[in-house]
């Protein structure tokens, strides 16, 4: 009687997507503004002894206001550059 070895089971853990991730081909600018909005929430949420966790959220959050001013529609390639960096930087 010969027995079948079992399958192994591979198991995954579920995939974090942030705004970074889950807005990916659509507009700079909403990308952009979706994200902002999501570290608007996580600092809302973050308890207020978290010093270290609310100064970078601060810090995202000042970074995307002066990239963010005047027309977002039509952001000129320096700008838009630098918001395209900040995206990648504050999905983490």
């Amino acid at each position: 009687m010969s027995r079948k070895p079992k399958p192994i089971e591979i198991t995954t853990s579920p995939r974090v997507v942030n705004t970074s991730d889950a807005t990916r081909g659509e507009p700079l600018a909403m990308r952009a503004r979706e994200r902002k909005a999501d570290l608007q929430r996580a600092l809302a949420a973050a308890p207020a002894d978290d010093a270290h966790s609310r100064h970078d959220l601060e810090a995202a959050l000042a970074a995307i206001e002066g990239m963010l001013a005047g027309d977002i529609e039509r952001l000129p390639a320096p700008t838009a550059a630098e918001v395209h960096r900040w995206l990648a930087a504050s999905k983490r």
